[in-house]
Formats: structure tokens, C-alpha cells, sequence
């Protein structure tokens, strides 16, 4: 039996925390912290704490859509962070806590109809 995978990347405050809710959820193979969107090649994590790096914290979640869906997904990563504190989490606050969502799949990202 051939499995098929996706991957989405998330990030919404501090990855150790994400990584830990994602691990536990069935139908994820692998998550994954890391960093994204910045300009510094291979950060550290303490370049990444100074703030001028420009990445974000972040987890790559990779997934059977054959056992969990997309939007559901989503929907565990919305009730686990809140996106409407710019670049802060709870007492994590810095840039590198900013909420993200990096598609890795065109197909995945929603399509929006301008009014």
C-alpha cells in the first residue's frame, strides 16, 4: 500500500510547542521545527532570538491527507496559537513568533475571489 504525504510548514510562536502538538496528532509522520523566511542563510538559534535574521519559528508537518485532512490541520494550528498577537505568543514576543502558514503545494493554498 502507497502512502501519499504533504507537507505544510506552520509557525505560530515557539516550534518546540507546536512540534510537541503535531507529533501526537494521527495521520502526521513527522514534525519538525526549523526556521523560515529570514534572509540569513543557516541561522543559530541565538542569531534567531537577536531578531534580525528575519525567520520565523516554524514546523514542517508532514502528512497522510488519506488519514487527516488539510483543514483539519489548520484547525489544530489556529486552537493552539493565537494569530492576532503581532509577533508574540504568550511570553514569547519577538519577530520569530510571528504566525505563518508557507504552502508547499499550490494546490493546498486557498483561493480567494476578489470582490
Amino acid at each position: 500500500m502507497v502512502q501519499s504525504r504533504e507537507k505544510i510548514v506552520l509557525g505560530g510562536g515557539c516550534f518546540w510547542c507546536l512540534e510537541a502538538v503535531f507529533q501526537e496528532v494521527r495521520g502526521v509522520h513527522a514534525a519538525i521545527s526549523g526556521y523560515m523566511g529570514g534572509q540569513t542563510p543557516n541561522p543559530t538559534y541565538k542569531e534567531v532570538c537577536g531578531g534580525r535574521t528575519g525567520h520565523a519559528e516554524v514546523v514542517a508537518v508532514e502528512f497522510d491527507p488519506a488519514v487527516i485532512r488539510l483543514e483539519d490541520l489548520l484547525e489544530i494550528f489556529f486552537a493552539i496559537h493565537d494569530p492576532t498577537t503581532l509577533n508574540r505568543q504568550g511570553n514569547d514576543i519577538g519577530t520569530q513568533y510571528r504566525s505563518a502558514i508557507y504552502f508547499m503545494d499550490p494546490a493546498q493554498a486557498p483561493s480567494f475571489t476578489p470582490r
